[in-house]
């Protein structure tokens, strides 16, 4: 038996009149663009930040990283373009992995320009089906980033968001949150006032919160609101990958990736440290798992494996799965986005998560209800 994946795309318009509430909401306050190519090293040592983090430019830093990007590309002969420009963003990858590959229904809250880049982004989210009636259109350029991605399959961001649109904390209201069950948003200092202002209502809706540390940066550089977050007891489910563990902890007694799980752990009710080729550590009340990630995931590029393990590992809170399997739901979906450029994952490859479910006997949701078919 095998699976057959099928994008759903049944409602263009995708409005929420009389509808029923996304069951997750992504908070993602701009709308955002990405330029994926694959790069050698030497580009990488021309443009401001550490290799591997997530670094904000101005508008002319993009201009002078894209015009870059032709010289220093590296040629594959799968990929049609060098350059792939698709919707992004954390939280846009998450929730895109939720409604396209599980059949979670999501809606997304934010703002998007009203520019070639906006429209692209509007388009994707509605092919697969995501609620954009609370993404705000206003007149403005939309974000963008640039990732970099290097012959090993690590990715180097630099974000652009000066200037961009972007929904402000004044404009959410409780209709915006009432009915879903989850928040997903990532944290930015830029963002702060937005963050808590979202996460003031969805409380006050009964929705649960989860957090992505965004990148060992943005952890560096302003761990103390960061803190404040957590130790708010606000956030429920908390992201960090290792080298962001390792920053939260920095300067601390008890450092590494088992500290900072239980760091974490003290101030949400699901803590998560993802571990790249090494899996996950994940710990919920007193319960402790680590799972292993799949060796067949070969790293074509890194970009989104923390968003789609995300994904697998959200589906499985809101199917009432245990602890190690949402862990193991996590590997098999951000092992799929990994094996080919960008964070959006490929047909072929949300297949080769199926089977990857169906090897670790983990349930899928019923035919019918998800964007695939079982063939016999």
């Amino acid at each position: 038996m095998g699976i057959e994946f099928k994008p759903q795309n049944k409602n263009q318009n995708n409005t929420t009149t009389g509808a029923v509430a996304p069951v997750i909401l992504g908070l993602q306050p701009s709308a955002l663009v990405d330029h994926v190519a694959r790069v050698d090293w030497s580009l990488l040592s021309r443009i401001p930040g550490e290799p591997g983090g997530s670094f904000p430019v101005e508008a002319e830093g993009l201009k002078f990283i894209l015009n870059e990007v032709n010289t220093h590309i590296i040629a594959s002969p799968k990929s049609v373009s060098p350059l792939k420009t698709i919707a992004g963003g954390s939280v846009a990858n998450t929730i895109r992995g939720l409604a396209a590959g599980f059949g979670v229904t999501c809606g997304i809250i934010g703002a998007c320009g009203d520019d070639e880049q906006g429209s692209l982004f509007i388009d994707n989210m509605n092919f697969y089906n995501i609620d954009i009636s609370r993404l705000r259109l206003k007149n403005g350029p939309t974000a963008q980033c640039v990732c970099l991605v290097d012959e090993l399959g690590n990715r180097t961001m630099r974000p652009c968001l000066s200037g961009a649109i972007k929904v402000e904390a004044n404009e959410f209201k409780r209709e915006d949150f009432k009915g879903s069950k989850w928040l997903v948003l990532r944290y930015a200092i830029l963002n702060l006032e937005v963050i808590h202002a979202a996460i003031k209502i969805a409380k006050q809706e009964g929705l649960s919160v989860s957090l992505d540390l965004a990148s060992f940066e943005m952890v560096r550089k302003f761990r103390l609101p960061l803190l404040h977050l957590l130790e708010s007891g606000r956030i429920d489910l908390c992201f960090a990958n290792e080298d962001e563990a390792t920053e939260l902890l920095r300067g601390e007694n008890e450092q590494g990736p088992e500290a900072a799980l239980d760091f974490l752990a003290k101030h949400c009710q699901w803590a998560v440290v993802t571990l790249g080729p090494n899996g996950c550590i994940a710990k919920h009340g007193k319960e402790v798992v680590r799972v292993l990630a799949i060796k067949e995931a070969k790293a074509v590029d890194a970009t989104g494996a923390g968003d789609l393990f995300a994904s697998g590992f959200l589906y499985g809170l809101v199917k009432g799965l245990s602890l190690e399997e949402c862990c193991r739901v996590g590997s098999c979906s951000g092992g799929s986005v990994i094996r080919s450029l960008g964070g959006e994952i490929t047909p072929e490859n949300w297949q080769w998560m199926y089977k990857q479910m169906q090897i670790q006997e983990l349930p899928i949701t019923e035919p019918g209800k998800l964007s695939y078919e079982v063939k016999d």
